[in-house]
């Protein structure tokens, strides 16, 4: 039977590899740098779950080699632990303590126990919520309502301004969930997050997405009023759709200046369908609050003639593979996959199920918003208009 060899890195291939891992270079292209199936970099990313380990450093206060070795030839020499101390310009209970822990007068070795050393001080320092349980509770609790780390750690920090212990950054959350050897979160609540992935990405990977079909009459995006873009006035709205299978299709709207989310049941993808969604999505709001809708290349939209004239709302158009001139709405399809999973049905959700979800996501704390939630800044803007 053939076995395969087992395939190495050096320190220097894995510090390469943690290199190009943070910049946002996938797991095949880091691969192909070193002619090794991806398999092998997941091997070396896995085990602290994407997350870089800080590099070990001796303390200067530790023995060090060449004291070991000094320590080993004063024995040698038959010379008492206060004269190697004195020697070395270390206390006598440092030496003896040295001695003792390795195996006594007669079989101490320099080497061997300048390696036990550096294995006993390998103690990772304790994640703030393994020392606190009742903040470990909340984390988890607000992690199965679906909030993202960035979201909790924002939270709590509008929750207890005042309390140090009672705060943790995002970046602590996400190592309680991916470095499972810190023990303090479930892994399955691994779940609940955005991204399903067995790894935690670098933040400087991208997001690539096709571009879409021509529009017939399409009013660009540049024709688009400054004041949209600055997103001073509540009023514009991003729209799209996200498909399941059986060419089943959500549309998606998000609100630039408060970031409130609406969704509506289409019954296909065909432009008649979404225009006619759209049309009866857009008497739920007054007049004032729904001005423009902006849109990507999709013929869905082929139709926007009809949409315009009879709601009296602009529509324009994004330029061909320009998925961030629409961000705030591409963010929140990624949002709603932690609801409706790609590859999912998603003509089975009625349209009470799709206002639950929007509302769940209208009542997240946002850090664009200062930790206020979309609902509140959209119901206050309703309030204005009364």
């Amino acid at each position: 039977m053939a076995y395969r060899t087992r395939i190495k890195y050096t320190s220097a291939q894995k510090q390469e590899i943690w290199d190009r891992w943070k910049k946002g270079e996938s797991l095949n292209s880091i691969g192909r740098l070193f002619d090794r199936p991806s398999s092998s970099i997941f091997n070396i990313l896995a085990p602290t779950g994407g997350i870089r380990p800080p590099i070990r450093k001796r303390s200067k206060r530790v023995l060090t080699l060449s004291e070991r070795e000094e320590i080993s030839r004063g024995i040698v020499a038959d010379l008492s632990i206060r004269s190697i101390a004195k020697h070395i310009n270390r206390s006598p209970s440092t030496i003896s303590r040295e001695i003792k822990r390795n195996d006594g007068y007669d079989n101490y070795r320099a080497t061997q126990a300048d390696l036990s050393a550096w294995e006993r001080a390998h103690r990772p320092k304790r994640c703030k919520l393994a020392c606190n349980r009742p903040l470990s509770r909340t984390v988890a609790t607000k992690l199965q309502l679906n909030w993202s780390p960035e979201q909790i750690a924002g939270w709590l920090k509008i929750e207890y301004p005042n309390e140090e212990n009672n705060r943790v950054s995002h970046e602590t959350i996400y190592c309680s969930l991916f470095v499972q050897t810190r023990g303090v979160l479930k892994k399955e609540l691994q779940q609940y997050l955005r991204s399903q992935r067995a790894i935690r990405r670098s933040k400087h990977a991208s997001l690539k997405r096709d571009g879409l079909g021509q529009i017939t009459n399409a009013v660009s995006i540049s024709e688009r009023p400054a004041s949209v873009e600055d997103r001073a006035v509540p009023g514009h709205w991003e729209g799209d759709l996200i498909a399941g299978s059986n060419n089943s299709y959500i549309a998606t709207l998000v609100e630039r200046h408060t970031r409130y989310v609406m969704l509506a049941k289409v019954k296909n993808k065909d432009t008649e369908s979404v225009v006619s969604a759209l049309i009866k999505q857009s008497k739920k709001l007054p007049d004032e609050l729904y001005k423009s809708l902006t849109w990507d290349r999709g013929k869905e939209l082929a139709d926007h003639e009809r949409f315009t004239l009879e709601t009296d709302i602009n529509v324009y158009f994004c330029d061909p593979r320009s998925p961030w001139q629409r961000g705030s709405n591409e963010n929140t399809n990624g949002l709603l996959r932690q609801y409706f999973p790609k590859g999912t049905d998603l003509s089975v959700h009625s349209q009470t199920k799709l206002n639950a979800v929007a509302r769940q996501l209208n009542e997240r704390p946002r850090k664009t918003l200062e930790f206020e939630t979309p609902a509140q800044r959209f119901n206050a803007c309703v309030a204005s208009t009364d």
